[in-house]
Formats: C-alpha cells, structure tokens, sequence
C-alpha cells in the first residue's frame, strides 16, 4: 500500500450498495454433493491457490462474502463459499437425505457438510464460520483438525450451552423461548430490517426468505440453544487462530474476548455490527491474510 492509497478503513467507508444477486468478475456458481444433499457454491481465485473455506449462518448464504472474495483471490487464494443446508440455494438440502435419513438438521450433519468440502480440497483450508457456522467451524476441527490450515470464527457465538444468555439486552429473556419462537423473532427481525441495511442489501435478504427453509432455521435456533464445549479441544490444534467481532454485534465484546483467550485466538475488533463481512471486508480481509502468513510460517 502506498503512501496515498486509502486505508482498508477508508475503502470500507465508502463501499456502495451492491446488487447482491450479481456475482463479481471472476467468481462462478457452482454445486457440491454433501451428505446432506447438493449444495450451492461460489468459487473464484486460481486454481493451484491454498484453500479458503467461508460458511456463513443461519438465514444467510455465500453471497455474504461477495465483497470479500475478490480481495482473497487476488492475493493468490483459491475461494469457495457456500450456502448451508436448508438455507437459500441449498434448501433442498436436509435430513431426510442422509443415510439412514434423520428428522432434523443437528450439528452433525453441517459438520459432516464442512468435513466433505474440506476433503475436497487440494490441502488443509484456512476456514472462516460466520456466526451460527462459526460454531460448526469450532465443532469440525476439534473433530477434523488436520483438515485446517487456520480458523477464523466470525462474530460467532461465544459461550457454549445456551449461546443466546449473553446477547445484549435481550439475553437473559432467551432461556424460556422456544426454538420456533425464537426463529420467528429471527426472520420478522430480519424483514423488518431492525438492523438497518441498505436497500438494496435489505431486498437480496427479503428474497432469501423465499427459498430458506423454516425447519432448519427453527433446528439452528434449537442447537445454538445446546452447544457443546469444546473450547479445549480447539485450544489444543496448533493452528492460527482468529475472533472477528463488530464492536456493535449482538454479542458483548468482552465474551469474544474470553473466547479467543480461552482457545489461543487474536482478537480483531471493527466498528461495525454482527456482519463485518459486508460492513468492513477490507479489514476483515487484511486480518485474514496475517492469519494465513501465520500459518505458511508455522509450516516452513
């Protein structure tokens, strides 16, 4: 960077509103057959590039990292994005497709998803969960740990067990709500824009709720009502790790900060909210590649 080009900072202060819905040159939709089912992809970077792996959360998709991908690749990584089971593109996705089928979406079943992608690739990835797949992400290395070349948990959930008590304000009202409930307070929130996305952003999401499916927005809220501890196991694979907060997300920044001290994580805080991957890509993307020269120093 030189002297006059503008900070990640400055580039993210002025990101517009995009059309979501339009991939960026170089990046191509693809289809993955998981154990759950087919899921939608986006790949862009070239071919013989180190992995990188972004799984984004519960009522998102892949197009969450459109403006991170192109940054990625450009730096010489290879990138693939993915939509959940159940979510957007990957709706038909579910239970009902393992063998033998099982009746609901369960932490299992995302996790044997990520470990098929991950299988995939040329080498370890270096894998970033956004929230809800952050958890996944957590669960997959402390089973699959030399699948991962690093792990990114992007504003993630950061306590185990019921991971809603600690949401700002509204926590300690989380622990009597059912998982219905608390998916149908997820959506119309989302609809209703409580965030305040910009118009363009605020229609793509609305859309995505045309194809999500209900039930595995109602299983997610069930399992992140239920998650496993397994901050020890994470701590013990030797990789880089790193915590990416919004200084605003749902989460306080102190339980981020007991996570990342808690599993050997760097802790990098944006002033933004739950989604820096739209908000602030350009510094979530200059801290992704510092994770990931970590990483090529450990291996040499």
């Amino acid at each position: 960077m030189t002297a006059d080009a503008p900070t990640p900072e400055e580039r993210d202060a002025a990101l517009p509103d995009i059309d979501w819905t339009v991939l960026p040159p170089g990046v191509t939709r693809g289809w993955f057959a998981a154990p759950s089912g087919t899921l939608a992809t986006i790949e862009c970077g070239p071919e013989d590039g180190d992995p990188v792996v972004l799984a984004p959360g519960v009522t998102g998709s892949k197009e969450d990292f459109l403006l991170m991908m192109p940054l990625l690749a450009e730096a010489g990584y290879r990138v693939i994005a993915f939509d959940l089971a159940g979510q957007y593109q990957s709706a038909g996705a579910g239970p009902e497709n393992l063998r033998p089928p099982r009746r609901r979406y369960d932490n299992q079943l995302f996790i044997d998803d990520l470990v098929a992608i991950l299988e995939s690739r040329i080498a370890p990835a270096h894998v970033l969960g956004y929230s809800f797949a952050g958890t996944v992400a957590g669960l997959t290395i402390a089973q699959r740990p030399e699948l991962f070349a690093s792990l990114a948990l992007l504003t993630a959930p950061p306590q185990p067990g019921q991971s809603f008590r600690g949401i700002k304000r509204v926590g300690r009202l989380t622990s009597v709500a059912r998982p219905g409930v608390g998916a149908a307070v997820m959506i119309a929130g989302v609809r209703a824009n409580a965030t305040g996305v910009p118009p363009m952003r605020l229609r793509f999401v609305r859309m995505r709720f045309d194809y999500t499916r209900r039930a595995s927005v109602r299983d997610v809220i069930g399992l992140m009502m239920h998650v496993p501890d397994v901050r020890a196991e994470v701590a013990r694979v030797p990789v880089p790790k790193l915590i990416a907060v919004g200084q605003h997300d749902l989460w306080p920044v102190e339980l981020h900060r007991e996570l990342a001290e808690a599993i050997g994580a760097e802790l990098a805080i944006y002033s933004t909210g739950h989604s820096p991957c739209e908000t602030a890509p350009h510094q979530l993307v200059r801290d992704l590649l510092a994770l990931y020269s970590r990483a090529a120093a450990r291996d040499r």
